[in-house]
């Protein structure tokens, strides 16, 4: 649990870019800032931490934080993940159109 909040503390930390900085840095890496606020009531740490939790995986942030990179991917590996994913939405793609045709055909 602990970790889940270090890394959202890290994730959620103002952007050097809002806090007045010249954008020459890196114009592109502008991320949307996003935070959680939680109130504790009665010093109920664990009920807050788990509230906490529970909005994290539901607005998406939790998603967001696996997903981030932690090491270096080389760039053959990066075609093989983009054709994988090609590849994956082609085939959503193609089953969409046939359950679509089906669907026509059942309701006619």
């Amino acid at each position: 649990m602990n970790s889940i909040a270090r890394e959202a503390r890290s994730l959620l930390k103002r952007p050097t870019w809002a806090s007045g900085q010249s954008l020459s840095c890196n114009p592109h890496h502008h991320q949307q800032w996003r935070g959680i606020r939680v109130k504790v009531l009665n010093g109920n740490l664990e009920r807050a931490l788990t509230y906490m939790q529970r909005v994290m995986q539901s607005s998406g942030i939790e998603r967001m934080i696996k997903q981030e990179q932690t090491h270096h991917i080389k760039n053959s590996e990066k075609r093989v993940l983009a054709r994988k994913n090609l590849e994956r939405k082609l085939r959503s793609q193609e089953f969409a159109r046939k359950l679509q045709a089906v669907l026509v055909k059942k309701v006619r």
